[in-house]
């Protein structure tokens, strides 16, 4: 089982950035493929993008790509999501959430461990 937590959220102005990162905790937390997602008020959760520890493996939605990055950094045991050039409609409560790396990458339902989420508001 791995913990996690999420750090990073916050409100800011269109166009502005802000960074997430989240912290993994417990047993062989490197076998497991990290995710983030977000849901916003009264819409189903999305799955926003992934990373294997590695880094060779990543996701990203159509709606962020080249807008958002995600990284690992495996000495701390943390995963980012850069978010860049933000709009009204990324506003969202933001999670972090791990599936066991089956060396591909991984469907919306492999993810079994969440966090708790952090709020990230955009302001037109």
């Amino acid at each position: 089982q791995v913990q996690l937590v999420e750090s990073g959220g916050g409100l800011v102005q269109a166009g502005g950035s802000l960074r997430l990162s989240c912290a993994a905790s417990g047993r062989a937390f490197i076998k497991y493929y990290m995710g983030w997602f977000r849901q916003a008020p009264g819409k189903e959760r999305e799955y926003v993008a992934a990373i294997s520890w590695s880094g060779s493996r990543t996701y990203y939605a159509g709606s962020v790509k080249g807008r958002f990055t995600i990284s690992a950094d495996v000495a701390k045991n943390t995963v980012h999501l850069q978010m860049n050039t933000l709009k009204p409609e990324d506003t969202a409560v933001y999670y972090c959430a791990a599936a066991q790396d089956k060396g591909t990458i991984s469907m919306f339902r492999d993810f079994s461990s969440w966090g708790q989420g952090t709020q990230v508001t955009v302001s037109s």
